[in-house]
């Protein structure tokens, strides 16, 4: 397929698509499938061939009464910087020379494509680039009409993001717009491995949907007699450097090559963690922990469009911390989560005594209604306090307390297998995100703000209000009666 830019300095340039040599890259480049995702190691071409296939899609939309080719894409990234520095930089590199970047204020930035083919039909494209950190990220697709939507960095995203995409493809071009419908419409997304509790995983390998086809590259790297070495089979390694996947084996974790090289199932995290004091090996239990009937349950609650719920004990007599369970939302109001949350508690635990604690921030009325947050859950049943402070560093410190003291029986906090979220969290889910500046390691003055913060903060919350605000205010303190002395000391 051949193009002519509408430049002032017009050249020739050849349309290819496809990379023959690379079976799983060339497949994922040649579907047409509603949703098509490639996973991949670094290195294994999978960005540019997403980039590629859009080229390729934008050519082949069926032309207008005007002999022009109409499409419309967004390009979404789990970050808004992430969305400029990565994943625009990956598309200019295909697209450079066949439009123009147009930056809108606080709009998500637009490419503008314009570009003749040989048949004298016009291509007129335009990819939006947006970026969804924050917790109205759900809320800022509502109003997109695209044909199509790249999903990069996909185990990156909200479910919730993708769903919404999901119903936001299709709407462009429309009858009124010449006459001629999206020839293609549907999501292409490219991604490394996510872990086996991740949504994405749970599509690729159990689920399955209709209309929806994954696409699993060799890894980069593969075991063989106990040591990790290149794989000869891996894709795309004609247009990298020498040597380039034995040299980045040296110094890094097994789960940083599982993930990024091998292209294998596993949880890694690029980042330095919230709570390095939890390990997993030692705090994590193997089965699940059943709640001690002798003792109350300690809800608690961090609020928002994506609340999140930890059921905790204090289990006195073996002067031990045990996160049993949780439970989380997205796109939910306090008004619903807490009616879901009260009947969850009284199904898996009739008839037991809990005691909340929530974000202080829960005390504030919104701007739509009298109510606040906290007023929900009581009113939904469930006695809820606001935790002793918001102050982030005695938060952190109610759970590097247990963390770090020993109990008669072991560690001072264990955490069940059901609470997945918390746990991944605690390993560095919930952690701070590493800058990308050459030369040096450095990484963002507060927290990211992603699926495992909530879970994670709503265990800061119970443990805080539980009594652990004694132990980080004085750390020579022993906890062991204090539970109880704040329960005796709280209002129903």
């Amino acid at each position: 397929m051949t193009a002519v830019i509408t430049n002032p300095v017009s050249r020739r340039i050849e349309v290819t698509i496809g990379a023959p040599d690379y079976p799983i890259l060339n497949a994922f480049m040649r579907s047409r499938a509603r949703v098509s995702c490639i996973r991949g190691p670094v290195g294994s071409g999978k960005t540019f061939g997403a980039v590629q296939r859009i080229l390729a899609q934008m050519c082949e939309q069926e032309p207008n009464a005007q002999r022009e080719r109409r499409s419309r894409w967004v390009a979404i990234r789990n970050t808004r910087g992430d969305v400029m520095s990565t994943t625009a930089k990956d598309f200019m590199a295909v697209f450079e020379g066949l439009g123009d970047m147009r930056y809108g204020g606080d709009e998500p930035p637009v490419f503008t494509v314009r570009f003749l083919l040989a048949d004298g039909t016009k291509v007129m494209s335009e990819m939006i680039f947006l970026g969804l950190d924050g917790p109205d990220a759900v809320r800022r697709l509502r109003g997109f009409q695209v044909t199509g939507a790249w999903l990069n960095e996909a185990k990156e995203l909200q479910k919730a993001v993708v769903d919404m995409t999901d119903s936001r493809h299709g709407r462009y071009p429309t009858p009124i717009d010449g006459g001629v419908a999206p020839t293609w419409h549907g999501m292409l997304a490219d991604t490394n491995a996510p872990d086996t509790d991740h949504w994405l995983y749970r599509l690729a390998e159990e689920e399955r949907p209709p209309g929806w086809e994954f696409f699993h590259q060799p890894g980069g790297v593969l075991m063989r007699e106990g040591r990790w070495v290149p794989n000869p089979d891996a894709e795309n390694l004609r247009n990298l450097p020498p040597g380039y996947y034995e040299h980045q084996l040296a110094g890094k974790s097994d789960d940083w090559i599982k993930v990024i090289l091998a292209n294998q199932y596993a949880f890694y995290v690029d980042g330095r963690p919230v709570h390095p004091e939890y390990v997993d090996a030692i705090h994590g239990a193997r089965e699940p922990i059943e709640a001690d009937r002798r003792y109350p349950l300690i809800v608690g609650v961090d609020y928002g469009r994506t609340p999140a719920a930890s059921v905790t004990q204090y289990l006195e007599h073996l002067q031990r911390w045990v996160c049993i369970d949780e439970l989380g939302g997205t796109d939910m109001s306090a008004s619903i989560f807490g009616p879901e949350l009260k009947r969850w508690l009284d199904r898996q635990w009739p008839n037991m005594l809990v005691r909340g604690w929530g974000d202080p921030a829960g005390e504030a009325k919104g701007q739509a209604t009298e109510d606040t947050p906290m007023q929900m859950l009581r009113a939904a049943g469930i006695p809820i306090q606001p935790a002793p402070s918001n102050v982030a560093a005695l938060r952190r410190a109610a759970v590097a307390g247990p963390c770090t003291r020993l109990s008669p029986s072991g560690p001072g906090l264990l955490v069940s297998p059901k609470a997945k979220m918390v746990r991944k969290g605690l390993m560095g889910g919930f952690c701070y995100r590493r800058l990308k500046l050459s030369g040096t390691e450095r990484f963002t003055d507060e927290p990211d703000k992603n699926d495992f913060s909530h879970y994670v903060e709503s265990l800061e919350y119970a443990l805080l209000g539980g009594g652990e605000n004694v132990t980080a205010l004085r750390p020579t303190v022993h906890l062991r009666n204090q539970p109880r002395q704040a329960f005796a000391e709280m209002d129903d």
